[in-house]
């Protein structure tokens, strides 16, 4: 799965320890889903899209293998 956490990230200047603080998770989460090491729940997912007033779909898209 990809994701586009880090770009929407940047776009709001936005660190990656504000953004955890923000949907309450560790600064190390926010580093292993944009890295791609880590797929959030739904409820996380929603929480992100959420923060950046974007739909779940423009962060996150399934690769070809998925």
């Amino acid at each position: 799965m990809k994701n586009s956490i880090r770009v929407a990230r940047a776009e709001v200047r936005m660190t990656q320890q504000q953004l955890a603080d923000a949907v309450g998770v560790s600064r190390q989460t926010v580093n292993a889903i944009e890295s791609g090491k880590f797929i959030p729940s739904t409820l996380l997912a929603l929480k992100l899209a959420r923060q950046f007033r974007k739909r779940v779909e423009e962060l996150f898209t399934l690769d070809e293998e998925d």
